[in-house]
């Protein structure tokens, strides 16, 4: 079935750079999936070997999960990329002259550049947000088994909120066993210390509700305080074992609902080292919008007909993607250590590349 565009408001010549944008980008992005799944499968075939990996659970568990995974990764480079070749190719061909010639305004070419860059967009917002999140779960749990075995058997030093004024410690916990040990619990009021509950080991039995062991009980009321000792004692603790063994790793893994959910949580429970959480969270959002900004810069660098041709303005195209994995590269590492805010780090390379952008559109020819 062929698709009237002129429904839409679109003309000939703006299904034909749809078409050729898009059809550029994902065969460019086949292609380097293509062979970053070749030299991934090359580097880890002696571990796959060595831990008999299942073939269906290479390709299923692993392969499959592996692309969506890179596809969003090189997006803007490859959006970048498409733009750069294919709109370089129409200067040369003195293409884009004979648009503006027609009285198509610079800004109107623009329109089916955005278009197809909204898809884009939407595509690795959707992927991103909610696909990824189970790939990479999966990719994980298949990494553990047969690539770099790795289980996490105890936490040490667990500190976190786990109420409104409810600070929890434990200074080592075993998954193994489901056991805690030097355990205190303390309430306040404010900056108001009211109890604090300390046990020699502690255990987890379902949901919230949690067996001490060997404890002693000191509550506050004023200048007076009362002493309660036990062997043994129920109680109810609004945390479960799984979140003391949360890494940085589990940011990947959750999809933007949950990632959101856990930031909050987080924050209200006063745990502070959660940047890889945050850093994590806003990529969610600017690294689509990164497809728009790239486009803009590609448009503007490669609309003009220039004596060195498609080759200088590739160079210059892939001379500017180098510089932008390395800054959003930089940044994460800026946000992770602290020392930018994570909504900052993120935010910045997209910032400092529509300045870019910007600048290059005001200067391109009309």
């Amino acid at each position: 079935m062929k698709v009237d565009y002129r429904k839409f408001g679109l003309k000939r010549i703006d299904t034909y750079i749809i078409m050729k944008f898009l059809g550029t980008y994902f065969f460019s992005i086949s292609l380097i999936l293509t062979i970053a799944v070749v030299f991934d499968l090359t580097e880890k075939l002696d571990n796959f070997i060595d831990n008999n990996a299942p073939l269906k659970a290479i390709i299923f568990d692993y392969y499959l999960n592996f692309i969506p995974y890179y596809m969003n990764v090189f997006s803007p480079l490859f959006t970048f990329i498409a733009v750069i070749f294919f709109t370089s190719k129409m200067a040369t061909n003195t293409e884009v002259i004979a648009i503006l010639s027609s009285g198509v305004s610079f800004q109107r070419l623009m329109l089916p550049y955005f278009l197809s860059a909204a898809l884009i967009a939407i595509i690795s917002f959707t992927i991103g947000g909610f696909i990824i999140p189970s790939a990479n779960k999966k990719m994980l749990t298949f990494t553990n088994s047969f690539i770099h075995p790795f289980k996490i058997e105890n936490a040490n030093n667990v500190q976190m909120e786990v109420e409104n004024g409810v600070i929890m410690y434990i200074e080592r916990y075993e998954i193994k066993n489901n056991s805690g040990y030097r355990f205190s619990l303390e309430k306040f009021e404010g900056k108001k210390l009211i109890s604090r509950l300390t046990a020699q080991t502690i255990s987890w039995d379902s949901a919230y509700n949690w067996k001490i062991t060997d404890y002693l009980q000191r509550d506050f009321n004023g200048m007076r305080e009362s002493i309660t000792k036990g062997a043994k004692k129920d109680t109810t603790i609004m945390v479960q074992p799984e979140e003391f063994f949360i890494t940085s790793q589990e940011a990947t893994q959750m999809n933007i609902i949950q990632l959101r959910k856990y930031l909050i949580k987080q924050k209200n429970r006063g745990i502070g080292n959660i940047q890889a959480f945050e850093d994590e969270y806003y990529k969610r959002y600017s690294m689509p919008l990164a497809a728009f900004i790239m486009t803009l810069i590609g448009v503007s660098l490669s609309s003009r007909k220039v004596r060195g041709g498609m080759g200088l303005h590739l160079g210059i195209g892939l001379a500017l993607s180098a510089f932008y994995i390395m800054f959003i590269t930089m940044s994460t590492t800026f946000a992770v250590n602290g020392t930018m805010s994570a909504m900052s780090a993120v935010w910045l390379p997209n910032i400092v590349f529509l300045l870019i952008g910007i600048y290059l559109y005001k200067t391109a020819p009309k």
